[in-house]
């Protein structure tokens, strides 16, 4: 147990008032066992992979055990979940188990998914299952790898136990790691329960403890500055998550980092065809929280947001920073897919150049990441047909018209072919975490292949690299794995 009782705690949250969470004791799996372990959320805590080949890691992180200095908790807030205000949700099957404060400084929630009910479980079971959990531990390495901010996930652990969801399935744990849990919704549980006080003090908690950049200028004007961060930090995250085609599914305000991570996993998934109005979630059937909707709802949910800060700013300091947030957003998104060209200057046609290749993507159903992963080996010399890229679309007369543009663009900036394939290999990733990857290695982890789950997440964390011999994980879908249904209950 040694490393594992080196791990200081610094329960910040724990400190907070009376109101801000239950305190809840962990209702363990008798059978946790170590389904996966993730390297790099060791090192995030210090820990050497050693520690989790100890026979207490299970006992420990799924609650059984708890280390001194942990206090487990049950953090509550509220949201509005496709549009309509839920007045009071809460981690009905999460707890915080506690703050690690690291050897580097940095500061690491201890999130435990699946861990029991809590007061806030709403007669549900606190549980959660494998499928679910090895979606969250994947996506979150996957986005990280990607340049996204996001929640990291440490573990993953099994048991025989059933759980109850459409079907009986495998319980599990996760894991999850994140500076702050602090959501859009836990402002708005304290605004519309008419406790001010408690919204005041939570703002100054993720200031001072996040973001004390914010205080250089004085008390004086605190909490305009944050609400105008929490703007710029979700508009990059969004601008993010289109650049590299990422849909989030369920963009509740309860699911919105007050930080700008993505959090809370469901029913995301990653563009096969680019499709613009593509729909992740089984569960919203008209779409509102599609592919191309993503930034207007981010922009909505800011504004629930702002709505609940009103008692700290004015209502004139709120629609400044909303105002901010669609530039923001445009700049951003701009940045990442001149990145993805190459380009190493902005020009006033970009956006027009982005946007047609994206008419002709969507046309010609063109899968994204496969197609810029191709476009890295665009070669601009005169009259060469680039035939790889033109054949990914019908007609291809099309393409040949936007390639003489891109062609007159890479010159004008004096491009080099060889320069710019390398650079453009660190950003347009080959491996992604398309959902029939993410189906089959559940499948197989049901199944008790869980070294699986492990050559998943070693691909999905260095997307970029070639992985000789995984190829196939690189390719378009199967036949099977185009159209999988994936709900909020994944």
């Amino acid at each position: 147990m040694a490393p594992l009782e080196q791990l200081v705690f610094d329960n910040t949250y724990a400190r907070l008032p009376p109101g801000f969470a239950a305190r809840v004791a962990p209702a363990p799996f008798p059978d946790a066992h170590v389904v996966s372990v993730n390297p790099a959320a060791l090192r995030l805590l210090g820990l050497d992979a050693d520690a989790a080949t100890h026979p207490e890691f299970a006992q420990v992180f799924g609650g059984a055990r708890l280390l001194p200095g942990m206090e487990p908790l049950a953090m509550v807030y509220a949201g509005h979940q496709f549009g309509g205000y839920v007045p009071r949700l809460g981690d009905g099957r999460a707890l915080l188990l506690g703050e690690v404060r690291a050897p580097d400084g940095a500061k690491w929630d201890l999130h435990l998914k699946g861990g029991g009910p809590t007061p806030f479980s709403r007669g549900g079971d606190g549980r959660a299952v494998l499928r679910s959990t090895l979606r969250e531990y994947l996506a979150g390495e996957a986005l990280h790898a990607l340049g996204i901010p996001t929640t990291r996930a440490l573990c993953v652990l099994g048991s025989r136990t059933p759980v109850y969801r459409e079907d009986v399935e495998t319980g599990a744990m996760l894991v999850r790691l994140a500076p702050s849990h602090v959501r859009f919704g836990t402002f708005e549980f304290f605004h519309h329960t008419g406790q001010p006080g408690h919204v005041a003090t939570l703002a100054d908690h993720v200031i001072t403890g996040h973001l004390p950049h914010l205080l250089v200028q004085g008390q004086e004007g605190r909490h305009a500055r944050f609400f105008a961060e929490v703007v710029e930090r979700t508009a990059r995250l969004v601008a993010g998550w289109q650049a590299v085609g990422f849909a989030h599914g369920v963009m509740n305000t309860d699911n919105m980092s007050i930080l700008g991570l993505t959090l809370d996993y469901g029913p995301y998934g990653f563009l096969d065809d680019f499709e613009p109005g593509f729909i992740c979630n089984h569960s919203d059937p008209q779409g509102r929280y599609a592919f191309d909707q993503q930034p207007r709802i981010a922009l909505w949910n800011l504004a629930c947001l702002g709505e609940a800060l009103l008692t700290l700013i004015s209502e004139e300091e709120a629609r400044a920073a909303l105002g901010a947030f669609q530039p923001s957003f445009a700049a951003h998104f701009l940045a990442r897919m001149r990145e993805k060209l190459g380009l190493t200057e902005a020009r006033d046609g970009d956006r027009a150049l982005v946007e047609d290749l994206f008419g002709l993507m969507a046309r010609s159903h063109v899968d994204y990441s496969r197609f810029f992963r191709a476009l890295n080996r665009f070669d601009s010399r005169p009259d060469t047909r680039n035939t790889p890229l033109r054949d990914h679309f019908l007609p291809p007369e099309g393409f040949d018209a936007w390639a003489a543009r891109y062609r007159a663009r890479l010159g004008s900036e004096g491009s080099e072919d060889s320069v710019r394939h390398a650079r453009m290999d660190r950003v347009n990733p080959k491996y992604v975490l398309r959902n029939w990857v993410a189906q089959q290695t559940i499948a197989r982890a049901q199944e008790g292949d869980f070294a699986e789950v492990d050559r998943v997440l070693a691909l999905v964390s260095a997307p970029f690299d070639e992985h000789p011999g995984s190829e196939a994980y690189a390719a378009a879908p199967p036949s099977w794995g185009r159209h999988l249904v994936v709900s909020c209950s994944s």
